[in-house]
Formats: C-alpha cells, structure tokens, sequence
C-alpha cells in the first residue's frame, strides 16, 4: 500500500461476514491490503474463519476469527466485544453472509405458490435479518467515531427479479430498501452506506471439479445469458467492495451497483 493509494482505508477495522471462503475471504484480502487497522473475519465454520485470519496476519495485518451465525443478534453482539477487546472497534461492515443460511444452499424452487411457507425463514434470517443485526450491533461503533462504511451485497434476484427463487429475492430486495434507509441515517456522521448486487458466482470447487462443472452444458447454457459469457469470480467483487469502504467513496451513499457480468442492465 503506498501513500497514494486511492482504496486508503485509513486504519479502520472493518468486519467481514461469510468471509471464509470464496468472495467473502476475497473482500476480506482486498481489505487488508488497502490499510485496514484489522479485519474480523465471520463465518458460521470456526476453521474456515481462522484459516482466512491467519492469511491476514501473514501479510502483517491484525485479524480475529469471529464464527457466528448472523441471524442470532446475541453472537453478533459477543463478536463486537471480542473484535473491540483484540483489534478495535470495528467501523467498517461488509454484509456478504448469505445464500440460504449456515446449513442451506439456494436452489430454485417450485412456482411460489407450491412453496412450503417455512422454507422462507431460511432466507430472512441470514439475508434480511443477519443484516439488520449486523447494522444495530455495529452502527454505534461508526457513530461514535463519527466514520464508518457498511457494504451489503444483494442479489439481481432482489433488483430484477427471479423466478422459481421468490423468497430469496424477497430478502435480498428488502435488505437493499434497508441499505437505503440507513444511508439517510448515517450521513450525519460521515457514515455510508451502499450495495453491490451479485448475480451467480463461480461455485467453491476443487480446480477440478470446477474445471468439469464449467464446461458442462448446464454451464454453458446459464452462462450464455451474461453479456460477459462466464460466471463472476471473488477478484471480480473484491475491488468494487474495497472501493466503497475506502476514503475514495465518501460521498457515494444509498447507491446498489451491480457487478454481474452484464446479466441485467441499471440506468
């Protein structure tokens, strides 16, 4: 990091949720090259979490594994005093838990109306709720040092909509209406907050495995509906995330960008 580096994140410490593989550990990477005071790592797998702070501190930068699952507020609120007690008050949130949850993946549904309505919880809780726990947990971290960042990644199932994953897209929607009611919130304490709207990323694989899977028709197909034909990778999120925590991005607030390899358009 030299001194004119433009994704300076002036020694804040930022936390990183679903950060232990994949595009979360990519963010959380990113973050601590750009002069984080330190990174939290979360996920819900205690190993995968030390396994990405022990990363960190190998490049000379402090990190804490936090595991906890996000919907429980009563973790994410023993995780803040441990951050605060190893690293510093976190000021910096990057919101990337998501999918179905600790013990769930995504996968398209029948139509709506087939749908069992308990298989909805699973969404809400991480996507919806795991934020707006992570937000009222830390908020008062960004307030009082009068500077903060909070990052949520959403989905184009929120922003465009997707069928046969109405429930899903229902929680991601509403995480961004949220983002941008704590936008206006915030501004009054040099604090922002903004998205970035994903569409499918490449699955965590083995090289192999991954190898297989991309050259399959099923890939191949879904692919082709990208304008960039290929699905996203971690390195394609991790810039745009670091961007938006840095002291470049500090009148940019209440905005969702989308980095989707052109899957759907915004004006």
């Amino acid at each position: 990091m030299s001194d004119n580096d433009l994704l300076d994140l002036e020694g804040q410490v930022a936390l990183v949720t679903g950060a232990g593989r994949g595009a979360g550990r990519a963010m959380a990477l990113e973050l601590a090259r750009h002069n984080a005071g330190g990174i939290a790592v979360n996920d819900f797998e205690p190993a995968r979490a030390e396994a990405v702070a022990a990363e960190i501190r190998a490049i000379g930068v402090k990190a804490v594994a936090v595991p906890f699952d996000v919907g429980d507020l009563a973790a994410v609120r023993a995780a803040d005093a441990k951050v605060k007690a190893e690293i510093g008050a976190a000021t910096i949130l990057v919101n990337n838990a998501g999918n179905a949850g600790p013990s769930a993946t995504i996968k398209l549904t029948g139509f709506f109306w087939e749908d069992d309505p308990a298989s909805w919880d699973k969404f809400f809780h991480t996507n919806l709720f795991g934020v707006m726990n992570c937000c009222h947990t830390l908020i008062p971290n960004m307030v009082a040092a009068r500077r903060g960042r909070i990052v949520t990644i959403i989905s184009d199932a929120g922003r465009v909509g997707e069928a046969r994953l109405a429930a899903y897209a229902a929680a991601k929607a509403a995480a961004g209406g949220f983002v941008r009611s704590i936008a206006k919130e915030l501004g009054r304490f040099n604090a922002t907050s903004n998205a970035i709207s994903l569409s499918t990323l490449e699955p965590p694989m083995e090289p192999g495995e991954l190898a297989a899977y991309l050259a399959s028709d099923h890939a191949k197909t879904h692919t082709s509906r990208y304008t960039i034909r290929r699905y996203g990778k971690p390195e394609d999120v991790a810039p745009m995330v670091a961007f938006l925590c840095s002291k470049s991005a500090s009148w940019i607030t209440g905005q969702t960008y989308p980095v989707n390899g052109g899957y759907s358009f915004a004006v």
